[in-house]
């Protein structure tokens, strides 16, 4: 603790500004300070009220302050207070008050709470380049937007919900806009047209390579029957011509070879030849969700009755085809993917326990349980037509899978690993449609990378040239943003930085554990930035 008075002779009123040397009284005022050496500090202040002189004056009385040591009403001095504040910035309540005490301040987490609120936020300046994205408050439910400096890749403002009217607002009160970077939303879009309609609108290159994604892989997952079609008619075609032309390794008849399934039943069936339960159920599902669609029930009504989770029912609702669905039914990644040959090729040679088998499987990294080794099993054991020690049948390859023939054709040709150059122009040697789609990919990456947003129009021309449904379902959305999309091709402007501070403010959200309202969060992130 430390004792002071002040020295000064008289002080200046307040409200009008006369100075006075007429004491009226003294007090002693406790003031904290930063601590010493970990130390907390409390300053006893014996301070002076004078009389103020003035007649006119509303003001009777006044207590002196010493400047750099003390403010009217507080109870802090001017560098703790600067501390705390830094402190309520950077860690907001809780976490904050953790870190004040261990530094010798103790400070309750409201009184943080409540100098992070009347800490004045910047000035908006002039801003030519505008940076829009929205970030969720409470994912699906509330959501916010933030505003974006550009050139100093700072946030600027915070508005609640992403709807339109309030970015036009903003914009009419913020004039001087010339770009606006967004994303493909369409509330956006229309705020900038109210707010600004002069400005030249940009939409992020990643987003539209997004939306390209999209449509690629609804393309490969209606085209994935015909891929899987043709390559397991060459490897019948292959196993045919080596049986033929290998010599006989011995004098007993070779077993009868097996049917080859088809492409509407490959990967369809367990290893006895049963169709799974999965694909059973996906069928079942489907023509239940098509009778009440067709009866006229609405989405949530059908999610009732069926007790389905009301996304999987939209699933089934915007399905072309039951194959559409089973694409993705049957290529559903399994635990046992890779271990699934060792499996059959051991228990066909006699060894029949499934915890012995789970042990080797452990031994060469299988993670799943060894229930789930059962589960594999059990066909097998049930079916009298599978001897255990029948010679292990010819492995046939693997047809890729939906997502992994998608990520090829997205990814550059030369950062492809070779085997999967050589899988990717086998799957394109398939469907003359996935070729299609895949030299389109290749030249809107061109036009995308080199910023030729000028050859935009005649990409367009060439994807309609060919029956790619889902891509022509982009085209349309293209058309319908066709002035921000050009730009965003052209311009070297991006949304990069709004989603760089997007991840920061979900770090804020997630560190303020959910519990603060939208005011104190923008005083957070304009804050802090």
């Amino acid at each position: 603790m430390i004792s002071a008075r002040a020295a000064a002779d008289g002080g200046a009123c307040p409200d009008c500004g006369t100075r006075s040397e007429r004491v009226h009284g003294r007090y002693r005022r406790g003031l904290r300070d930063t601590p010493l050496g970990g130390t907390p500090v409390v300053i006893q202040l014996r301070v002076r009220r004078f009389v103020c002189t003035e007649s006119d004056c509303a003001r009777a009385t006044f207590t002196e302050q010493i400047p750099g040591l003390t403010t009217p009403h507080a109870r802090y001095t001017p560098p703790l207070r600067a501390a705390l504040t830094s402190i309520a910035v950077a860690l907001a309540g809780r976490a904050g008050a953790r870190l004040a005490a261990t530094l010798g301040m103790s400070v309750a987490r409201d009184t943080l709470l409540g100098l992070l609120r009347r800490t004045a936020v910047p000035d908006v300046n002039e801003v030519t380049v505008l940076g829009v994205d929205d970030f969720a408050l409470r994912r699906g439910h509330v959501y916010g937007t933030v505003l974006l400096d550009m050139h100093t890749r700072r946030p600027i403002d915070v508005l609640p919900g992403r709807e339109a009217e309030p970015l036009a607002q903003w914009l009419r009160e913020h004039p001087g806009v010339q770009i606006i970077c967004r994303d493909r939303a369409g509330a956006y879009a229309e705020g900038g047209r109210d707010g600004a309609p002069n400005a030249q609108q940009v939409a992020d290159r990643w987003h539209i390579w997004h939306n390209l994604g999209e449509a690629v892989d609804k393309t490969v997952t209606a085209h994935h029957a015909c891929v899987r079609a043709a390559m397991t008619a060459e490897a019948a075609s292959a196993d045919t011509e080596a049986a033929i032309t290998e010599p006989a390794a011995n004098p007993e008849p070779a077993p009868a070879p097996q049917q080859t399934e088809t492409d509407e039943t490959d990967g369809m069936r367990d290893v006895c030849g049963r169709e799974r339960s999965l694909v059973t159920r996906t069928r079942e599902r489907y023509t239940a969700v098509q009778q009440l669609l067709s009866d006229g029930a609405s989405l949530s009504a059908i999610s009732r009755d069926l007790q389905l989770d009301r996304s999987t029912v939209r699933r089934f609702a915007r399905a072309g085809s039951v194959d559409e669905l089973l694409v993705k039914a049957v290529n559903r990644a399994s635990l046992l993917d890779g271990y699934a040959e060792h499996l059959t090729a051991r228990f066909t040679a006699g060894v029949t326990d499934a915890g012995v088998l789970h042990a080797e499987l452990a031994a060469m990294g299988f993670a799943g349980s060894v229930q789930t080794v059962r589960r594999y099993l059990h066909p097998l054991r049930d079916n009298p037509s599978v001897p255990h020690r029948r010679p292990r049948p010819p492995a046939r390859p693997a047809v890729p899978k939906p997502r992994h023939i998608s990520r090829w054709i997205m990814t550059d040709p030369a950062r492809l690993r070779p085997d999967d150059q050589d899988q990717l122009a086998a799957v394109l040697a398939c469907c003359s449609e996935l070729a299609a789609t895949a030299g389109h990919v290749r030249d809107f990456a061109d036009l995308m990378r080199k910023r030729r947003g000028d050859r935009l129009a005649d990409w367009m021309h060439a994807v309609e040239a060919d029956d790619l449904p889902a891509l022509h379902s982009l085209i349309t959305g293209l058309r319908r943003d066709l002035d921000a999309v050009t730009a965003g091709l052209t311009l070297p402007w991006s949304s990069g930085p709004v989603e760089g501070n997007v991840n920061r403010i979900k770090t804020i959200k997630r560190q303020m554990y959910g519990r603060a309202s939208l005011d104190l969060l923008r005083q957070r992130i304009l804050l802090a930035a």
